[in-house]
């Protein structure tokens, strides 16, 4: 029987990749320019129909002409993060090329765990690796091309997201506390301590672990939701005196809600003084340690043993790409214990195989797209987009603090703001009914969360062209949309 005949050819392929790129462009400057809406939602039923999907899965593509087709119609049901007005979840814009690598990625498809299947990508995540550890303070600048992988000098990997990326952590400062667990599993002593908005990715890691939920014990945190030091050293003698050992204290930097910081210095100074693991959940804000401005909110993070650093968040790389960063490289390597003679070999090989330290085995080429995002316009530029974006939510903060009918709980430290409009009238319930009252608009998109007990509309300034202008336009449709909502 006779192979079916290919679909598309090289020649083919180029053609339809160029008419992809035209799509992708054509969206960019709607996006950018505002001509579209921010989100247009439809039932899934009715998306799923118009992609035509049990079609193509059953024939699949016939010509460039339907790709066109599909990837048009895709792209119509998205979320334009591209657009100005686009204040929602903290996921990046990336630059305009920056879907280079993941083209590239799927088409040679060159994992970046074993060397010697990428030695490319490889080399790319250890260069990218070594950055971010001379960003913290724990490696020098003219190691950055030093790939080995030995316990006296910090080290790291990268990973598809934070969730992995804590786990990560965790999972060392178990290794750190109780070697044994790896074999004979966890001793029923072990706790975490972390301020009460910690990230829900930890609870979920402990879970993960068989350690529960219940082995996080929460830190009281303020008003605005920072964790009060005083709180911990109470915390920590409380579960001392109950004959619990603390296997690692956990820091926000920055919380996810507010994004606001905790004070790194004061809790690593009192972890080293009690010989405690310290991490810092650095997903959001580590981005600081690129600016000589903003840096001075996580002083202190260098006395920590472990951090993880989101790069698809501020550094503006497509999902998914986060580092684990430790102090000290012999966690990394201890950190687990298996085999596999097929991957894992004890002679001498090229290059740095990262697969022994992740949970992952075989990842993307993710050293590959961090390293686009900044080679594309430089450090520098990538830094003031940082700067900018933390201005710019300072800008909003002013604009809200000069009217009488918003609120906003706290000055932000980041790109984040939390606010309520007429919060004299409004309830929480009715918080929540405008936010989605203004999604559904299409207008703009933001979000929403509660802090301290109180539902707040919250924007995260991601995209690099939103202005005041967008700020003052968004007060006016918030007021429309609750007029019209609640008669006021």
């Amino acid at each position: 029987m006779k192979s079916p005949k290919p679909t598309f050819s090289p020649t083919s392929i180029t053609a339809t990749t160029n008419a992809v790129s035209t799509l992708l462009s054509d969206y960019i400057a709607q996006s950018e320019a505002n001509a579209k809406a921010v989100l247009q939602q439809e039932e899934p039923k009715i998306i799923a129909e118009k992609l035509a999907l049990k079609k193509l899965i059953e024939s699949g593509f016939s010509s460039q002409e339907n790709i066109v087709d599909f990837v048009a119609t895709y792209l119509t049901h998205t979320n334009h993060l591209k657009n100005p007005r686009y204040m929602g979840h903290q996921v990046a814009v990336p630059q305009e090329l920056s879907g280079i690598p993941d083209f590239i990625h799927g088409t040679i498809n060159n994992p970046g765990s074993l060397y010697e299947m990428g030695p490319a990508p490889a080399t790319l995540e250890g260069f990218m690796i070594n950055w971010m550890l001379a960003k913290v303070g724990w490696l020098e600048d003219d190691k950055l091309y030093d790939f080995e992988f030995t316990p006296h000098r910090a080290n790291g990997v990268l990973t598809h997201g934070g969730s992995i990326a804590n786990l990560t952590a965790l999972t060392a400062a178990r290794a750190a506390i109780a070697p044994e667990a790896w074999t004979e599993g966890n001793p029923d002593d072990l706790v975490v301590l972390g301020p009460a908005n910690t990230h829900y990715s930890i609870g979920r890691a402990l879970s993960l672990m068989g350690l529960g939920k219940n082995a996080f014990i929460p830190v009281a945190v303020d008003a605005h939701e920072v964790m009060d030091v005083a709180s911990l050293a109470a915390v920590y003698q409380q579960v001392k005196s109950k004959g619990k050992r603390v296997m690692a204290v956990v820091a926000n930097a920055c919380a996810t809600s507010t994004g606001l910081f905790d004070p790194i210095e004061a809790i690593a100074d009192f972890c080293q003084q009690q010989q405690l693991w310290f991490h810092v959940d650095g997903a959001h804000g580590a981005v600081v340690l690129m600016s000589d401005k903003q840096r001075f909110k996580m002083k202190g993070v260098e006395k920590a043993d472990s951090l993880i650093w989101d790069a698809h968040k501020m550094m503006r790389v497509p999902s998914l790409c986060t580092a684990v960063l430790f102090k000290n490289g012999a966690h990394l390597l201890q950190n687990f214990q298996q085999k596999g003679s097929y991957v894992f070999h004890d002679s001498k090989v090229i290059g740095m195989d990262t697969m022994p330290y992740t949970i992952e085995c075989t990842k993307s080429a993710l050293g590959t797209k961090l390293f686009w995002a900044l080679a594309l316009e430089g450090e520098s530029k990538l830094t003031h987009y940082v700067e900018t974006r933390f201005e710019q939510a300072l800008r909003f903060y002013e604009i809200l603090s000069a009217t009488d009918d918003f609120h906003c709980l706290y000055r932000p430290q980041t790109n984040i703001l939390c606010f309520q409009y007429r919060p004299d009238q409004l309830n929480d319930a009715q918080q929540l009914e405008l936010r989605y009252a203004l999604v559904n608009h299409g207008a703009f998109y933001l979000t929403s969360c509660e802090i301290d007990g109180k539902r707040y509309l919250r924007v995260v300034v991601m995209n690099p062209h939103t202005q005041a202008s967008d700020f003052v336009t968004l007060i006016a449709v918030i007021r429309e949309k609750a007029q019209d909502l609640f008669d006021l």
